[in-house]
């Protein structure tokens, strides 16, 4: 998650070649959105047993900048230079971290239309069930517009950026949201939650991630 700060070279595109650019770069981000939001592609999200991929990712209301950590091991290329567990600070969003001691309910979701509606419903909650580590992440999401719905919403949760969309394959987005509820060490409890539910279907979602935790050792928070 190196910050994009490289120098350019100097432009020699046409006069209007930037606008044209500009617009396919429109045009592309309008598709991908429209597919994530209203075309399931098959996905399904992760299914239950399934070890949730690592990432790291940075905070929306933090300043890092960078792309998705998603590597496994040390230098993958593409997909980082340092293993993703390993990514860890005040202004990452890190779901090895996450996942290390108690359960998870996370959130993709892309910040237009009524997607984001859902991080209310899970702010909502989050009081109710204090040993579960509730994140979110944009996919593709703009820093400023991120920002704004958090503290619109009131969210106190960790909200962080995948700027390169690198989640919506790694966790087989389909709709959005997309809800995945996890046991302590990161195997998936249930099937993903494809759209946004009713707050009565996630409380009681979240009940039954709670009582299966404990069932399989979980203590809680300490108290």
């Amino acid at each position: 998650m190196s910050p994009h700060e490289q120098a350019r070279p100097p432009r020699t595109t046409p006069r209007y070649g930037g606008y044209v650019g500009l617009l396919a770069l429109v045009i592309v981000a309008l598709i991908t959105i429209n597919t994530i939001v209203t075309k399931p592609n098959g996905a399904k999200g992760l299914a239950p047993g399934e070890l949730m991929p690592p990432f790291a990712v940075p905070l929306a209301l933090g300043g890092m900048v960078g792309d998705a950590d998603t590597a496994r091991h040390a230098d993958e290329g593409a997909a980082g230079r340092v293993p993703a567990c390993r990514e860890r600070g005040p202004q990452i969003l890190n779901v090895c971290q996450l996942y290390e001691h108690d359960p998870v309910l996370l959130a993709l979701f892309v910040d237009s239309g009524s997607c984001p509606a859902v991080l209310s419903d899970m702010q909502a909650l989050a009081s109710s069930f204090p040993g579960v580590r509730f994140a979110a992440v944009a996919i593709k999401g703009a820093r400023a517009s991120v920002r704004k719905l958090i503290r619109k919403r009131g969210v106190t949760f960790p909200v962080g950026l995948d700027s390169d969309g690198a989640l919506a394959a790694l966790y087989k987005v389909a709709t959005c949201p997309q809800l995945t509820f996890a046991y302590p060490g990161g195997d998936v409890q249930s099937p993903a939650i494809l759209k946004r539910p009713a707050r009565a279907t996630l409380r009681a979602r979240l009940a039954a991630l709670v009582a299966a935790s404990r069932a399989r050792g979980w203590k809680g928070p300490a108290g």
